[in-house]
């Protein structure tokens, strides 16, 4: 079993916060990781059919016409892809590069750099050929989650939402949570995620994934690499304790291309294992 890494080279002609900066280094910073269980795959379009499940035809028209979007239909496909390859027991794991953001994205709505949310479009996707599979996802990017929270609602899907930020909710179900960095400490609240989720037993976890939150960045609560690499080894941890390791990473905000190669390799690093 190999993890895949899924990447467009659109991503760094223009990537999220920035037009072809973050990305700058890639994809010849591949080379830095090669090893035998990796496959580098090239992220594909996602169909406007799967589109359409998830948002309106209003919300469509409006991400084509705007510029900052230009790469969201590669970005939520390679996505779609990734979790359909895991799930189907083609990939053990796979990391998902993007050039617009999801997270930010709801039914009818976008704003943040964030056009389709791709995790959702996933979800939807592993739900038209698997059927009513049980996901968790948690999102440690510096900012909530918002459209994928009002989506999981929305569409009636069997998700466990965990979002480390800047407040603290519980549902009445428990199973949507925000958790406030400024009250714990990080890594406890991963821990706390991991708990819930062994509780809720999904069949599939994705980790959206922020480097926004790193010392500097423009989302700066403290983290490092460091972090990084500590969270994703709980989350493969967990994922191999509770769904056969099928884990899904998807990159998530920040813009300093230092810090999103150093941090996203490292992070394919733990996944290889």
């Amino acid at each position: 079993m190999v993890t895949g890494v899924f990447y467009h080279p659109s991503f760094s002609r223009r990537s999220y916060l920035t037009l072809g900066t973050r990305l700058k280094d890639f994809p010849s910073a591949f080379e830095e990781i090669r090893h035998p269980k990796l496959r580098i795959l090239e992220s594909p379009r996602v169909s406007d059919e799967l589109i359409l499940k998830v948002h309106t035809p209003r919300h469509v028209e409006e991400v084509k016409s705007d510029s900052l979007c230009s790469t969201a239909w590669h970005s939520a496909g390679g996505v779609v892809k990734a979790a359909e390859m895991v799930y189907g027991g083609k990939l053990r794991n796979a990391f998902c590069y993007i050039g617009a953001g999801g997270h930010h994205a709801g039914r009818d709505y976008f704003w943040g750099y964030c056009c389709f949310n791709d995790v959702v479009l996933a979800v939807q996707n592993l739900y038209d050929k698997f059927g009513r599979i049980r996901v968790a996802i948690i999102d440690t990017d510096a900012h909530h989650g918002d459209g994928t929270r009002q989506l999981v609602d929305l569409l009636d899907f069997q998700v466990f939402h965990y979002c480390i930020c800047s407040t603290d909710y519980v549902s009445k179900d428990e199973l949507k949570i925000d958790v406030s960095y400024f009250s714990r400490d990080y890594l406890d609240a991963v821990e706390e995620f991991c708990e819930r989720a062994e509780t809720f037993g999904p069949e599939v976890i994705f980790w959206y994934f922020g480097h926004d939150t790193h010392v500097g960045e423009y989302g700066d609560i403290g983290l490092t690499v460091k972090d990084y690499i500590d969270i994703a080894k709980i989350l493969r941890e967990l994922a191999e304790k509770v769904c056969e390791g099928k884990l899904i990473v998807v990159l998530g905000g920040g813009s300093i291309p230092e810090i999103a190669k150093e941090s996203t390799l490292a992070v394919i690093r733990v996944l290889l294992g």
